[in-house]
């Protein structure tokens, strides 16, 4: 597809440099790439010839382009990550949630704190996360403040205010959940080991918190304090329950992503799981729109650098299900067919593919609803004894009488059935006559049903008022079908519905899901009909003008007819012209029946000149 002169002129001065390139249209950015030649990748969107249509209406849309250079392929995939989530370009893979995930953070001073945020400051303080989830955060600060007597309060337990008696104890000190550090009543070495132990736990760490709390355990029991020795037995079971839940992949393994992708023809699924010293401590599943059919390592590479982003990843492995290429080094890139990291990445796809499922059996019982909730509605609309799950619609077509046909459409559960469309070619009436041709189509179409034992619709829609109405009621009485099919005409000046026997429409609701259903089966018949009657009335147009030539035949005739349009070019065509077409035989015969038909020759009236003066 040729760009326009200006748009032209811009990709041929474009550097061969890698670089991040933003297409425009008359309303902005419409989509964001990187090339590590940003000429050759550009100039590609135009010479190809085989862009899927997506890529084709991108293409068709493009009227400008801005670029930027980078110094490495790296660059350019962090700046297009950037600029896509800040854009939002329509033609772009979007991870548009605009979540802020929460941290644990490990505050930095004397006697630290352990508190949520979701605002990551430069002071000093350790933060831990970010987690994919508030409830996940939760389980694990329970888990700690159940461990160990971490101080709540945010006053500023110096040497000097606790020295100088500024602070009181509190009701957590009651209840047993701190110590007071601030009136001097736990020791500061004993509190930073609490916060070793807790710097364990949040890397995943958990043997040292279990070794410390099962050495305390049996110093306890040793000194026949039992009641203390039940407590660090309480809180090892509750290390070794979080423990279970955990997920252990394997102690040979570290710090790892774990990236599995499924997709389908709209969306890809994506699964993210984050193993820091052998356990799952991060899941995060997400779906993201394809915009242009992009292949599943197109959609997996932006989203890893994404996700290794937001979740604060520096892990030196990567494992995913397909093979992509990524700016990272020092970071291997893998997909696992064997051992422990084929397990893990087994388990990533297992949760993919459930995602993709679950979703699109949401979808599909989304669209169940929605069929039974307008079948209901049209039942209500209608006064109807049965749900409308088999609905016909009827139309008649012809041009000036010439070729009448028929068409009619089956919708089945709210949806058209195209297997079950049918024309008619209308036998018995004569001339445009749209009340004898709906009896005729009617009749045929309900008689070869019950020959059949077929099962027959609950509903029949008619295009036309009261007369349609009342010959269709007329051919299913003589069918002796009156009484088991329900049959409505609509009219289209105001969208009227007759029903049998009513001299008055009923008006629905021109927002009911009911009248937009028939509009849209009335329209569809109207185009299915129309559409037969176009191809008769063009056939008969053919067999008219060329096909009685003899020697030609109609294959020929009708190339010549779609490739000229009219027998008047073809007269035009020279000798040369017409044996290039159809040979030297057939355009010898062609010549002289077009010779021996000539068309009749209009001259122009003789010029009157104005009489001397």
């Amino acid at each position: 597809m040729a760009a326009n002169p200006e748009l032209q002129a811009q990709i041929s001065a474009l550097p061969h440099k890698p670089g991040v390139y933003k297409y425009f249209d008359d309303e902005g950015i419409i989509y964001v790439g990187k090339a590590i030649d940003l000429r050759k990748r550009v100039s590609s969107y135009f010479t190809k010839q085989d862009h899927n249509k997506k890529t084709q209406q991108l293409v068709r849309n493009i009227k400008r382009l801005e670029f930027t250079i980078v110094d490495s392929e790296s660059d350019a995939f962090l700046l297009e990550n950037n600029l896509i989530k800040q854009h939002q370009p329509k033609y772009n893979i979007l991870l548009k949630d605009g979540k802020t995930y929460p941290f644990l953070c490990l505050t930095n001073e004397r006697f630290p704190r352990l508190i949520p945020t979701r605002n990551k400051i430069n002071d000093g303080s350790r933060y831990y996360g970010p987690y994919a989830n508030g409830t996940a955060l939760n389980v694990l600060l329970e888990l700690i403040r159940a461990l160990y007597p971490l101080r709540t309060c945010n006053y500023n337990l110096s040497a000097a205010n606790v020295e100088a008696g500024k602070f009181k104890p509190c009701l957590e000190l009651q209840i047993g959940n701190c110590n007071a550090p601030c009136v001097a009543r736990e020791e500061e070495a004993t509190y930073n080991t609490y916060i070793q132990q807790i710097r364990n736990i949040l890397n995943g760490d958990l043997r040292i918190p279990k070794q410390y709390f099962r050495e305390r355990m049996s110093a306890a029991a040793q000194d026949m304090q039992y009641e203390l020795a039940h407590q660090f037995k309480v809180k090892l079971d509750k290390l070794e329950a979080f423990q279970a839940k955990s997920t252990i992949v394997s102690d040979t393994l570290t710090n790892i992503d774990v990236f599995a992708i499924a997709s389908n023809e709209k969306a890809g699924f994506i699964t993210y799981l984050k193993v820091m010293n052998g356990s799952i401590i991060l899941t995060q599943s997400l779906e993201v729109t394809k915009k242009l059919d992009e292949e599943d390592a197109e959609i997996l590479a932006p989203l890893i650098m994404q996700l290794r982003q937001e979740f604060e990843s520096e892990s030196k492995e990567i494992l995913t299900n397909v093979a992509v290429e990524l700016p990272l080094p020092g970071v291997n890139l893998a997909v696992p067919q064997i051992g422990d990291k084929r397990k893990l990445l087994e388990l990533a796809i297992k949760n993919v593919l459930y995602a993709r499922k679950e979703k699109e059996s949401m979808n599909e019982k989304s669209k169940d609803s929605n069929e039974v909730r307008i079948m209901e509605t049209i039942k209500k609309d209608l006064r109807l004894t049965e749900l409308p799950k088999h609905i016909e619609c009827f139309d008649n077509s012809n041009f000036q009488g010439d070729n009448p046909v028929a068409a009619m459409v089956c919708f089945r559960n709210s949806k058209p059935s195209k297997r079950d469309y049918r024309h008619y070619h209308i036998k018995t009436v004569i001339g445009p006559n749209d009340f004898d041709s709906m009896y005729e189509v009617v009749s045929r179409r309900y008689r070869r049903l019950v020959d059949e034992g077929a099962s027959l619709p609950q509903l029949v829609i008619v295009d036309g008022g009261k007369g349609q109405l009342s010959m269709a009621v007329k051919a299913l009485k003589d069918l002796n079908l009156w009484g088991q099919i329900a049959i409505i005409g609509i009219a289209k000046r105001l969208e009227e519905i007759y029903v049998p026997n009513d001299p008055l429409p009923i008006y629905i609701d021109k927002r009911s899901e009911s009248l937009r259903l028939f509009q849209r089966m009335r329209d569809e018949v109207h185009r299915f009909g129309i559409t037969f009657h176009r191809s008769l009335r063009d056939a008969g147009t053919l067999k008219t003008e060329l096909t009685d030539v003899k020697g030609l035949g109609p294959v020929t005739a009708e190339k010549l007819l779609n490739k000229f349009k009219s027998v008047k070019k073809i007269r035009e065509l020279t000798e040369a012209e017409l044996i290039a077409e159809v040979g030297k035989s057939k355009a010898r015969i062609l010549q002289t029946y077009l010779a021996e038909n000539e068309a009749p020759a209009h001259p122009m009236p003789p010029r009157q000149l104005p009489k001397p003066a």
